[in-house]
């Protein structure tokens, strides 16, 4: 067997497909061989290859641009057996980027998940429906490249049916476009439903700690609680759990539930926007599809005559809290791409001043250099 073909036989079930080999090409005629980042931890990262899982050290990787730090879900070109270390030589383009902006007064990007085809958002019906933040985190999911699926978890704390159906209805009047499913990890609701969306794909799941995502890819998985995803009880007084995942892991799926990948991650309390202006687009797709209509093409829906968006949140087709969750994201997102530029715009100019400082001082070491010949 070719070592191409080895590749593509025990990388397949992890996302290795023809592209894939066709971008390593160069790397694999260096004698590289490829591997997909499971898990990164403290400047190491365990890589699933044709030999195995490897781990191997990421410091030929590490760039000033934070986006491109060695991520879970990444492509890479590794060492060959026998190198001690092994390096993580370089990494492959990555086809999506799950980014959100860290708390960093630098206004820097977090990549949370790469080369991902579905976004999980992960919501407790164990706690209020909070139907900003889920449109918060459906943007973000947008903008990564990834197919959004929004899962209301811990179906069976609403037995109610009526009240399960409104809920998910307002998930789907915040989330259009998206498929919502109510799934139980308890009572396995919802699981060969939300198996079969994300069969043979790679999946990151995402949420707040307490949303229940371990116990979740624990079910999906076909594990209990006590398999490797750890799980830990919710608190009682708020609902809220605690963090029982602390890396992402990239976990494979039972070929019975369709193959692929599942990316989870630890409990986020912050997803702030980055570059996330398509995203919104998407998430708010029918105000984007009402601003259209309205009689000036900049339009700001306050108080303009001839307004659509307007129009349609007085005949009750749009509600109010949806325009109003608009142009809260938007007004972030514009301020955090100001922000942006005014730090690129910084890191520009001290670089122009210390390439304009070497440049004087060569020029200060020829006008002495000249001087001492001609002595």
């Amino acid at each position: 067997m070719s070592s191409s073909s080895s590749s593509s036989s025990l990388l397949s079930p992890y996302g290795w497909d023809a592209d894939w080999e066709d971008a390593f090409a160069p790397y694999a005629a260096e004698g590289l061989v490829p591997g997909r980042v499971v898990r990164v931890d403290r400047g190491l990262c365990d890589l699933v290859t044709p030999e195995g899982l490897v781990r191997a050290d990421t410091e030929f990787v590490v760039p000033r641009d934070p986006m491109k730090v060695v991520c879970t879900g990444d492509w890479a070109a590794v060492d060959p057996e026998g190198h001690d270390p092994r390096y993580v030589r370089t990494l492959l383009p990555r086809r999506t980027a799950f980014l959100r902006s860290t708390s960093s007064k630098r206004s820097e990007a977090q990549v949370l998940a790469a080369n991902v085809d579905h976004a999980l958002i992960a919501v407790s019906l164990g706690l209020d429906l909070d139907l900003g933040r889920v449109e918060r985190f459906i943007a973000l999911a947008w903008g990564s490249g990834a197919q959004p699926v929004l899962v209301l978890t811990k179906a069976d704390l609403v037995p109610d049916p009526a009240t399960l159906g409104h809920l998910v209805a307002d998930a789907e009047e915040s989330a259009p476009g998206v498929q919502v499913l109510a799934v139980s990890a308890e009572t396995g609701e919802g699981l060969d439903v939300l198996g079969a969306v994300l069969a043979g794909g790679t999946s990151v799941l995402l949420g707040q700690s307490g949303a229940g995502k371990s116990t979740l890819a624990n079910a999906l998985r076909g594990q209990d609680g006590t398999s490797a995803q750890a799980v830990q009880a919710t608190r009682d007084r708020d609902g809220k759990g605690r963090h029982t995942t602390t890396t992402r892991d990239l976990l494979p799926m039972p070929g019975e539930r369709g193959g692929g990948v599942l990316i989870d991650t630890p409990g986020l309390r912050g997803v702030g926007l980055w570059d996330a202006e398509e995203g919104l687009g998407q998430a708010f797709s029918e105000i984007e599809a009402l601003a259209g209509e309205c009689r000036f093409h900049d339009c700001a829906h306050e108080t303009e005559p001839g307004c659509a968006v307007l129009a349609a949140i007085e005949d009750g087709s749009l509600p109010e809290r949806r325009l109003d969750s608009y142009r809260k994201l938007l007004r972030e997102n514009q301020r955090l791409a100001a922000r942006t530029d005014a730090r690129l715009r910084s890191e520009q100019k001290q670089l122009f001043k210390q390439r304009s400082a070497l440049g004087r001082h060569m020029m200060e070491r020829k006008r002495g250099g000249g001087r001492h010949s001609g002595w």
